[in-house]
């Protein structure tokens, strides 16, 4: 059985909706304390307020993309606030169908920074050995199938997910040396608002015959990372998991 105490706290980015809500939620359920990290009040508000646990749910309004390179600043300052990390869970991540041909160079940098450089920067804050418990430490990010996958229209997002799921296979390799793991999951298509929206109505149609057990829901990578972020998988690491359905499109 997968637990957590409420002294393993866990930092969620993305955490007012869709996955990283789901497993800020779940873990918030199995005893983890969890800081979640968003840029709607209102939203991580409703996200707490659904917590099993709400007094060990604590909520941090931010933009992440504000200021890139002070984001390990901004984790050694919640380590001041909170006391030290078990766990970071890298949630945030944007995406929209873009054709090549139609891809301005600005819409490109802000998939980067929301889904590559945001998330590798506050991995850089959490490797600091002040800020985390050090064995048994654990980041998972969240990256995409999409990164291997090669769709139309996905050059700019799969590119940015591509290079994340690459960084932390380095990133890993680095903080084994502290005892901290690093893993990564790759979902496919999963019932979040940012995959529901209009924009990728057709691709979701033209998608649906691949999965025999129909599109993921959240808990199902929800599950997968609270399992990663605890003692359980405590001989994981530098790995990414693809979550598809066994659809075999990678």
């Amino acid at each position: 059985m997968i637990a957590f105490d409420k002294e393993q706290r866990v930092i969620v980015t993305g955490a007012s909706s869709g996955i990283g809500e789901g497993i800020a939620l779940l873990l918030n359920k199995l005893g983890a304390s969890v800081i979640g990290i968003g840029r709607s009040r209102e939203r991580l508000e409703a996200m707490k307020a659904k917590c099993a646990r709400p007094e060990n749910a604590f909520l941090e309004l931010k933009d992440l993309t504000d200021d890139i390179g002070g984001l390990p600043e901004y984790v050694k300052s919640l380590k001041e606030k909170y006391g030290k990390f078990h766990g970071l869970a890298l949630c945030a991540g944007i995406a929209a169908l873009k054709p090549l041909q139609l891809l301005p160079l600005e819409e490109t940098k802000r998939r980067f920074d929301i889904n590559y450089f945001s998330p590798l920067f506050l991995a850089k804050g959490f490797a600091d050995r002040r800020v985390n418990n050090g064995k048994g430490s654990s980041i998972v990010a969240i990256s995409s199938a999409a990164a291997a996958r090669g769709d139309k229209g996905m050059a700019a997002y799969a590119g940015s997910k591509a290079a994340l799921s690459a960084s932390m296979k380095s990133t890993s390799r680095e903080l084994a040396v502290g005892g901290v793991r690093v893993n990564v999951l790759s979902p496919s298509d999963i019932k979040t608002p940012m995959t529901m929206n209009e924009d990728l109505t057709d691709l979701r149609k033209d998608r649906e015959a691949l999965y025999p057990l129909g599109f993921g829901e959240v808990e199902d990578v929800a599950c997968f990372a609270a399992y990663l972020l605890s003692d359980r998988a405590k001989w994981l690491t530098s790995q990414n998991y693809t979550v598809d359905c066994g659809c075999g499109v990678i």
